[in-house]
């Protein structure tokens, strides 16, 4: 009788050789995750120095740059920590953007970067903290209405979060 009560414990994806892994949908950070947090330290330093020039367009191109900002799995303090400062640093360029500003911002975006801001656009909804919704979802109208559904989509099925 006990040996039948542990059928609910197994895990039958072990046998299953078409079994999907998340190191099969993309390849894997290659930076260790000491210099994915240095990395994105410096990056936080370098869009703060931008935004105090005035230069809000580099400081949103430099923060978006693809393949630099980090990803993996959370489960690595390094990891953890260097998404959250990735996350502020955007924020801090997002809230510190006027509306009117924001369309010409958007426009100047590669698709690549356009498809990067959505998913910190998307993170920060799910962690609102000192963030205002207004914002988050301002920005995310105006990205939408230049980038269209379609980014939308490719954040959706892209694995590699943010």
């Amino acid at each position: 009788m006990a040996s039948t009560a542990n059928f609910r414990r197994i895990d039958i994806d072990q046998y299953d050789e078409d079994r999907v892994l998340a190191s099969s949908l993309y390849h894997p950070d290659p930076r260790q995750p000491a210099q994915a947090l240095a990395d994105a330290q410096s990056k936080d330093r370098s869009v703060k120095g931008l935004l105090q020039r005035g230069d809000v367009a580099a400081a949103l191109k430099d923060a978006l740059r693809d393949g630099e900002w980090p990803y993996g799995e959370d489960s690595v303090p390094e990891i953890k920590q260097a998404k959250a400062t990735a996350l502020s640093t955007v924020l801090s360029i997002l809230n510190s953007t006027r509306s009117t500003d924001i369309p010409a911002l958007v426009q100047q975006l590669e698709p690549s970067e356009q498809v990067t801001l959505m998913k910190y656009l998307y993170k920060a909804m799910e962690n609102l903290g000192d963030t205002s919704g207004n914002v988050v979802l301002g920005w995310h109208e105006k990205l939408t209405e230049v980038a269209g559904i379609g980014c939308i989509v490719r954040v959706m099925s892209d694995r590699r979060r943010v």
